[in-house]
């Protein structure tokens, strides 16, 4: 699970600044082309991982709260967890609607296509897009919220909690 989890971090970041970066290119750029084509890819990598996580979650007792945790602290690391999840897919689910805007599928690295099954609605790569990019800057400021949650837990409390995620 902690594998997982740390490979999360790193393609949420990843893809983060590879978004932003792509964003800033020009038409004439030679990675103009080949960024959008990475970012899809591992945008839809990251889903599986996602769903292989919540698979893994749902069979595997999660790690259990050290006493020293409140029940507040439990309560908001809880919510926390499930709200990262919900910007994940907010991610996922208009990043495809963007990807497939056109009518043409996404390409999975050139192995094979995910099909675009439907125009969802009149100006569908601009609201998507929009959505995609709140879901994204909200996604990076609750992880970072999240990792500022654990610091506070090694450094402040002096408890387990950040040795338990090496």
């Amino acid at each position: 699970m902690r594998l997982l989890h740390w490979m999360t971090a790193l393609l949420v970041f990843g893809l983060f600044g590879v978004g932003l970066w792509m964003r800033n290119l020009g038409y004439y750029d030679p990675l103009y082309q080949v960024l959008p084509y990475w970012h899809k890819s591992v945008g839809f990598l990251l889903a599986g991982l996602i769903l292989l996580r919540l698979l893994n979650r749902w069979f595997t007792a999660s790690p259990t709260p050290l006493a020293s945790h409140r029940a507040w602290e439990q309560r908001l690391a809880h919510l926390m967890h499930w709200m990262l999840y919900l910007l994940l897919f907010g991610l996922f689910i208009s990043g495809y609607l963007v990807a497939t805007s056109d009518n043409r599928p996404a390409s999975f690295f050139d192995w094979f296509d995910i099909p675009a099954l439907f125009t969802a609605f009149e100006n569908q790569e601009d609201v998507a897009g929009l959505i995609h990019e709140v879901c994204a800057w909200s996604l990076i400021g609750l992880a970072g919220l999240h990792a500022l949650a654990a610091f506070k837990h090694h450094w402040l409390d002096r408890d387990q909690t950040l040795r338990r995620m090496l």
